[in-house]
């Protein structure tokens, strides 16, 4: 747990609506499918160091996605 999100940091976010749990963990342990994706992603990069409240922008293969940070645990 913390104020920040670091790895290993579990967040839930708002994308558009909908809420999503993402577990930030290093790139060998990374698995999207389960919801941990790697601090190296871009997803990953732009939610290290936000704090609840703060959004985090992000370019996926979607294009620029916002996320809202809810929870930090």
């Amino acid at each position: 747990a913390g104020d920040m999100v670091q790895v290993g940091s579990r967040v839930t976010v708002e994308e558009g609506g909908d809420e999503m749990v993402f577990t930030l963990v290093g790139a060998k342990e990374a698995s999207p499918r389960e919801g941990k994706i790697s601090n190296e992603s871009p997803v990953g990069k732009a939610l290290l160091g936000k704090r609840i409240g703060e959004v985090a922008e992000a370019n996926t293969p979607a294009g620029k996605t916002s996320y809202k940070v809810i929870k930090i645990e």
